[in-house]
């Protein structure tokens, strides 16, 4: 694990290094309320950001931010490494009562200069659509929560369209709605359409066009966060009951599924090259899932409480040859063009015709068509309410394990992998934590296991981690400051994976899934355990966003400080920032 000078175990760390460089924290970019007075942070919805270019030009002059704080939401120019924040001049200001923004989105197709389509989702179920370019309120939508009375936890556009997008609820459901159509006076009535394997789709019956246009119900419990695959075919959503779920969002077939080690699933991110699929949640761990192969591919241990987001960084997989730039595509490029045709579809009908509602045909490009055969590292981050940034690297060797290695690898703990225990020894680790003593008898390892772990790890680290049980893996110090300080209230997760009591449709395949040692839920000594490049204290209060951008990281915290991190090479601050109030809108 990367180092760094001195300080106390509970000090806030300003940087931290990698194989790359140092990133270091830029505290004239940071961005909150005005006042810059911490937020107080109990019972409050997390604080998610979100980002769009309104010029479409890549020297980030065009760049805006949107962050929620509270009952607050701002909308601010995002100077990033380039200028320091200036708190006195946002774009719009929202502060809202009886209802507290949860998460928000921007439409990447339609935006400009002069206007922008911002959603924005709510704590009672409404969805709000705003431009904070012209400070106009548009539409409100599911406004007497007819549709749905629990709090909004996802919302996004659906890829490739200028008007049509998908609300998820902690009730479990799913919505499709269209801007342009009316949720109606009454509450919806629904016909079903198709049903899978733990989840279903719904049509609105109505003698007029109205929305809801879909409902999905997915498992049991929240729906806590859904996203779409880089070339736009699969959406993957993640429960309370612990379950990823990979759908293909125009036929409504169920791909593939995991189970999480115990919990609810809180996050979710796909690879650039859609062949990966991170989740993040309750049982403290980070597991990476294999959408080719329908395998768990590693699982990453380095947090101490849940995991709040989890996602990749498309500037710095490693690849033989090639440019690093074909994986450097994100949601936040508005500029793509590529169209996506549905040929034979019949609106209402046929599953195929999810998009066929929409106005526009044009879909961002497809990260997929990148040649993405060569990929020797994937790097990815996780944040968590232990207040902790973690940064991990997915190596060739635990990729593709019958492979030799095409190159010497020059990972920073590449010295501390060791071989599988006996009858997993097909399964080489790449920074992964050892495993030698999860079967161990008593015999000491051969020579050959000595020479690669000779001043590694200690004896007693590495008995921790391979027995780890999750259960007792921590002290009671431990349990009692996770409790205090980190977890937000919920039901316990005995509650949560038994939540599937009157499902009996599904109950049986949820059980088979849900067996721990199953090819959908690996016991941890049947996949590499990997550990963290970086595990670094950043913030005072539980994190909750995780942004890579081309030129810095950016990270959220739940009293309101939106920080950024310049990655190396890339300090350019030379203006001081100013911390005046504002005024803003009362809605």
């Amino acid at each position: 694990m990367a180092a760094e000078g001195g300080g106390k175990e509970n000090e806030l760390k300003t940087q931290f290094t990698t194989r790359e460089g140092t990133y270091k924290l830029l505290s004239l970019s940071e961005y909150s309320r005005p006042n810059r007075v911490p937020y107080n942070a109990q019972g409050c919805h997390p604080v998610r950001v979100s980002f769009i270019n309104v010029s479409g030009e890549k020297d980030g002059s065009g760049d805006r931010i949107c962050f929620n704080v509270g009952r607050e939401l701002y909308f601010y120019p995002y100077k990033g490494v380039r200028k320091a924040a200036d708190l006195t001049k946002p774009v719009d200001k929202r502060v809202y009562k009886g209802t507290l923004p949860t998460c928000h989105d921007f439409n990447q197709l339609t935006c400009s200069s002069e206007s922008v389509s911002l959603l924005v989702g709510f704590s009672a179920g409404q969805v709000q659509l705003i431009d904070p370019i012209k400070k106009e309120t548009s539409k409100l939508f599911n406004e007497e929560r007819l549709i749905d009375k629990s709090r909004v936890t996802c919302i996004k556009w659906v890829p490739g369209t200028e008007n049509m997008f998908l609300v998820s609820h902690a009730s479990g459901q799913m919505y499709m709605y269209n801007e342009e159509h009316p949720c109606g006076t009454t509450a919806p009535h629904y016909q079903l359409l198709k049903q899978g394997d733990g989840f279903s789709v719904w049509t609105c019956k109505s003698k007029s066009t109205r929305n809801p246009i879909f409902r999905w119900v997915v498992g049991d419990g929240a729906l806590n966060e859904f996203s779409f695959s880089p070339d736009n075919k699969h959406i993957a959503c993640v429960s309370q009951d612990g379950f990823l779920r990979v759908i293909d969002f125009d036929q409504m077939e169920l791909k593939g599924m995991m189970k999480s080690y115990f919990g609810g699933l809180l996050c979710i991110c796909w690879s650039p090259d859609g062949k990966l699929v991170a989740v993040g949640g309750e049982d403290d761990l980070v597991t990476v899932w294999s959408f080719a192969e329908k395998r768990v591919v590693a699982r990453g241990h380095g947090h101490k409480s849940w995991v709040s987001v989890v996602a990749f960084d498309p500037f710095t997989t490693m690849v033989v040859e090639g440019e690093a730039g074909d994986f450097s595509g994100s949601d936040d490029e508005g500029d793509d063009s590529q169209t996506r045709n549905n040929p034979g579809s019949n609106p209402g009908s046929n599953p195929g015709s999810m998009r066929e509602r929409a106005n526009s045909s044009h879909s961002r490009a497809s990260l997929c068509n990148a040649d993405t055969s060569n990929v020797t590292t994937y790097r990815f981050g996780s944040v968590g309410q232990d207040t902790q940034l973690c940064i991990w690297d997915l190596t060739e060797d635990v990729l593709y394990p019958q492979q030799p290695l095409t190159r010497a690898r020059t990972h920073t703990n590449l010295t501390n992998s060791l071989p599988l225990p006996s009858g997993s020894a097909t399964m080489p680790r790449c920074n992964s934590l050892p495993h030698n003593a999860v079967h161990s008898t008593g015999s000491a390892p051969n020579s050959k296991e000595k020479s690669l772990t000779d001043g590694s790890i200690a004896s007693g680290i590495t008995s921790k981690f391979a027995t780890l049980t999750l259960g007792d893996r921590r002290d009671k110090h431990e349990k009692h400051e996770h409790k205090r300080n980190y977890s937000l209230s919920s039901k316990s997760s005995d509650k949560l994976n038994s939540i599937s009591k009157g499902h009996n449709a599904h109950s049986k395949m949820l059980e088979d899934y849900a067996r721990l040692g199953t090819p959908c839920c690996p016991k941890l000594d049947e996949v590499p355990l990997l550990e963290p490049l970086v595990c670094k204290k950043i913030a005072q209060e539980r994190l909750t966003a995780l942004v890579f951008r081309e030129d810095c990281i950016v990270t959220g915290c739940q009293e309101g400080f939106v920080c950024t991190w310049a990655r190396p090479g890339k300090v350019g601050l030379s203006q001081t920032s100013s911390t005046h109030s504002t005024g803003g809108t009362v809605v």
